[in-house]
């Protein structure tokens, strides 16, 4: 089995950790009432997204999503949270150490042995998620799942959920679909997101995501038979039968949202092997982004 593989299917007894650890550490997670700012690259600036409206949904604060590189310096924060799995990805250290003795920092890393145990003010470790692959699976879901506990949105359910993900088949004929499309509503729209990067990432896929209200204004054109369109968390009235009536393949999300995304993630190593790609050697990544300085 590939890296990817055996983490993947590591998640129920993750996300079980992730939700007894958030008790202990919620001093440094976000407290009620503080307006927060979420940031991350890649595939954790997609669960920042998730993490950000769930937050907000719940009544908790005012809380945005960034790109650690795209920060906006110029709002008012009480807490900057950032999502490194790496610990040493030079756009969230550079915006950390800027942001160091202004506004309150918090990271959630798995890698205590790296720069941003010094770059934040509070960490949270995740070692038992860390990761060998490139392509991140079970780090991703456990952070989003102690923020998911930390707001009181997570229930052993989940669990159950991802271990049905992990055991039952994948729909026919999904493995051999040339396009895919994944949907969401709300806090689902970052898990979305994920899933196409997920897909792009370990087999080289083309894959689109947006809200699924927005699918309707345009993205539906390219939906035909051969193409796929996933619905990750409840989708809008008549949505299923529109794609079915295209002769595309609909899939609906009937377990919970973050366990659709472990078939997903099962989807793309599926995919990765029927097209003889290796998921643990993806094209042109890197385990981490760490930008060398250009020569003075």
């Amino acid at each position: 089995m590939s890296h990817v593989e055996n983490e993947l299917t590591s998640q129920p007894e993750c996300w079980s950790r992730a939700a007894e650890l958030a008790g202990r550490q919620a001093a440094a997670l976000p407290g009620a009432g503080e307006r927060v700012a979420i940031v991350g690259c890649g595939t954790s600036y997609f669960m920042a997204q998730a993490i950000a409206a769930l937050r907000e949904g719940a009544g908790q604060g005012e809380t945005d999503a960034f790109p650690a590189s795209e920060f906006q310096a110029g709002r008012r924060y009480d807490r900057v949270l950032a999502l490194t799995r790496s610990g040493t990805t030079t756009e969230v250290l550079e915006l950390l150490t800027a942001l160091k003795g202004r506004i309150r920092t918090t990271a959630v890393t798995a890698d205590p042995r790296t720069p941003v145990m010094e770059a934040a003010d509070e960490v949270v470790v995740l070692d038992f998620a860390e990761e060998r692959s490139v392509v991140q699976t079970r780090f991703a879901t456990t952070a989003l799942t102690l923020l998911r506990a930390h707001l009181g949105l997570y229930g052993e359910a989940v669990v159950d959920d991802a271990r049905t993900a992990l055991r039952e088949p994948l729909p026919d004929g999904l493995v051999d679909c040339t396009q895919f499309t994944f949907l969401g509503r709300g806090w689902t729209v970052g898990l979305a997101n994920e899933a196409g990067l997920k897909m792009r990432e370990a087999s080289l896929s083309w894959t689109e995501a947006y809200p699924a209200m927005e699918y309707r204004h345009g993205p539906i054109s390219i939906t035909t038979r051969g193409t796929a369109t996933w619905m990750l968390g409840r989708a809008p009235d008549g949505l299923a039968e529109q794609v079915r009536a295209t002769g595309g393949m609909w899939v609906a999300g009937e377990l919970d949202p973050l366990a659709e995304l472990v078939r997903v993630q099962r989807l793309a190593v599926a995919v990765a092997a029927a097209r003889g790609l290796d998921p643990d050697r993806p094209r042109h990544l890197t385990r981490s982004v760490i930008l060398v300085p250009p020569a003075s």
